[in-house]
């Protein structure tokens, strides 16, 4: 990703289709739970239609439209069957990663936080569900690439601001911090990082050597 990101930046290039799987999913945990965000998706889309009108239009392979009918036609025919997951706390697009809700999932305990970490790919990232425990914190750490949080449900505090349901966090090297859960709930997160993070406390700087969060 690049060196500095922002929320528009991630828009944009998912509406163009850009996005690895593990930042797909979280943009589009992002958008269903921000109606402000489906808001701004939508302008990125209409963008990208009008700059697609200016393009030279290339001639489709021999065949190409033809193959696609029959594949629709072929999905049309299946069984459409979408159960509810046990906890409809499960935002759409993480429902394929958690079908049977979150309590189901093999939870790691990490002090004052808990921690599953998703079978998504590409190589490079690490995908996470994270249940930060009310009025609790994680140490103060920074992050050698990024790292993108969505929050499910609760919120937290760091030094970019208070973030609640929907928000996403857009943390990178120049962010320094130590997340705070609210003290009425728990926080639950999705993020994913694509390098690990740093602690930066006294303690923390003695632990990096032996711990690669």
């Amino acid at each position: 990703m690049n060196t500095e990101l922002t929320r528009d930046d991630l828009l944009f290039e998912h509406a163009a289709g850009h996005l690895p799987e593990p930042i797909a999913l979280v943009v589009d945990t992002h958008l269903a739970l921000s109606a402000e965000a489906r808001a701004r998706f939508a302008a990125c889309l209409a963008l990208g239609g009008a700059l697609l009108e200016e393009v030279e239009p290339e001639p489709l392979a021999a065949g190409a439209w033809q193959r696609l009918e029959r594949k629709l036609e072929r999905e049309r025919a299946l069984p459409r069957r979408e159960s509810e997951p046990v906890d409809p706390r499960v935002p759409r697009p993480l429902r394929r990663l958690v079908p049977r809700g979150f309590d189901a999932l093999p939870w790691r305990n990490l002090g004052p936080a808990q921690e599953v970490v998703l079978p998504i790919g590409p190589p490079g990232y690490r995908t996470r569900l994270l249940r930060l425990k009310a009025g609790k914190s994680v140490p103060r750490h920074t992050h050698e690439g990024h790292e993108l949080t969505v929050v499910i449900e609760g919120g937290f505090t760091d030094v970019q601001g208070h973030h609640v349901r929907g928000d996403l966090v857009i943390a990178d090297p120049s962010v320094e911090h130590r997340p705070i859960a609210d003290p009425d709930g728990d926080c639950l997160c999705l993020a994913v990082t694509d390098a690990p993070l740093r602690l930066t406390g006294p303690i923390g700087r003695l632990l990096n050597p032996l711990l690669r969060i």
